[in-house]
């Protein structure tokens, strides 16, 4: 019987001597590494500039609060999504509006967040579940259609004119549709992460990129999200007059989020093994496909179409068999050694959401997606024998179930 974990972190020489190298130097913490990892970002997702943080959580609410995004506001996302895409606008003191996903897939529903704008709505959430793109074209016709009753709170809002698009690209990095547009240049901001079960890890950090908006200065931006991760300092502070070299200003009470140059280097050399790192998760997740497609009352995401996917979980839905059933599936492949997940127990089941008034009863779509998924183990460092073992164990346990 063969042991295969459901993720384990591809993490080589490189990434160590990397580690290795920045602890000979002066810098640590937040440096040179972490500018250089920005502007890796930010030319693998067409993007003029990114900010790296320690968390794509970080990322996210630094974005909401950027855009001033606050009391008396909303904030539309999926039902189905991890609590990351959904705590960060309670965080802000904004109220959450949930929205269900559309049947049958993993991604919001489009028209159900098209009913859910109210004058009050000021950023929409798309989660780019699995590594697969949402439909930003159609997001943006939705935004541009209630622009009317649209009332910006700061300058950044009053230039982009309509509901924010603020994208949970999690699992999205290197995720680029057919017609060459890229995750983090589709939606107007995007968070990326690079836990250490991401396709590129620095073990925890994330980063956060934006599409150009006419009026705004995308430099000054940038400056402004970095003050905003690290305390409102700024570094550069020169006040008028003769003043002592250590002399520093706090422009605001601002946050303590920064990405450090150790992350930061673990994730340049993962960037520098990025095509063999993908190349590899594309070739699991075929030789997936090809055992199990047509496989009766078995559905998988399609991560091979025009949309674009980073190929980051490999989701299976057993049609109409119920959570007994995909539970009992899961402990039988873990008796074979193969650790499966779930991704994910919607939100509303959850007790911080029953909480605050959300019923799982409200989101059907969801439900019925949560109750029959089941992600398969998927990661760089898998060899054909054992993905081989992981089919074999799937269709063996299933045929014995049905």
């Amino acid at each position: 019987m063969m042991k295969i974990p459901f993720s384990p972190p591809d993490i080589g020489q490189a990434e160590i001597d990397a580690v290795v190298n920045t602890m000979k130097t002066s810098w640590i913490t937040t440096g040179p590494k972490t500018e250089e990892l920005t502007q890796r970002i930010a030319s693998i997702c067409h993007t003029q500039y990114a900010v790296c943080m320690n968390s794509a959580t970080a990322c996210h609410e630094m974005a909401m609060r950027l855009l001033g995004i606050g009391e008396g506001d909303e904030v539309i996302a999926p039902a189905y999504t991890y609590s990351a895409s959904a705590s960060v606008v309670d965080h802000i003191g904004a109220k959450l509006v949930l929205v269900d996903i559309e049947k049958g897939t993993y991604h919001i529903d489009y028209d159900a967040v098209a009913n859910a704008i109210t004058p009050r709505t000021k950023a929409i959430v798309p989660v780019d579940l699995g590594g697969v793109l949402c439909d930003y074209d159609r997001l943006r016709l939705i935004v541009e259609s209630k622009k009317d009753m649209f009332t910006p709170k700061n300058k950044i809002q009053s230039a982009i004119g309509r509901v924010a698009i603020v994208a949970d690209g999690a699992h999205s990095l290197l995720a680029k549709r057919a017609d060459g547009k890229c995750a983090g240049e589709l939606g107007d901001f995007t968070s990326f992460s690079f836990h250490a079960v991401k396709n590129i890890t620095t073990a925890e950090g994330g980063a956060l990129t934006w599409r150009e908006i006419d009026g705004i200065d995308s430099a000054k931006m940038k400056k402004d999200l970095m003050l905003l991760a690290c305390h409102g300092q700024d570094r550069n502070f020169k006040p008028e007059g003769e003043k002592p070299f250590w002399e520093y200003d706090i422009e605001f009470l601002g946050y303590k989020h920064n990405m450090t140059d150790i992350l930061a280097s673990v994730g340049l050399a993962q960037l520098d093994r990025a095509d063999e790192i993908m190349s590899k998760r594309r070739r699991i997740f075929k030789r997936y496909d090809d055992a199990l497609m047509g496989i009766e009352g078995v559905n998988i995401v399609d991560h091979f179409n025009s949309i674009g996917s980073s190929c980051h979980l490999y989701m299976v839905n057993f049609q109409g068999k119920g959570e007994d059933f995909r539970n009992e599936f899961m402990d039988r492949l873990l008796a074979e050694g193969v650790t499966a997940n779930v991704h994910y127990k919607p939100l509303p089941m959850h007790t911080a959401y029953k909480n605050i008034g959300f019923d799982i009863k409200d989101f059907p779509n969801a439900y019925d997606m949560y109750k029959n998924e089941v992600t398969l183990p998927s990661y760089s460092l898998m060899t054909d024998e054992q993905v081989d073992y992981v089919i074999d164990c799937f269709k063996r346990i299933y045929s014995s179930m049905i």
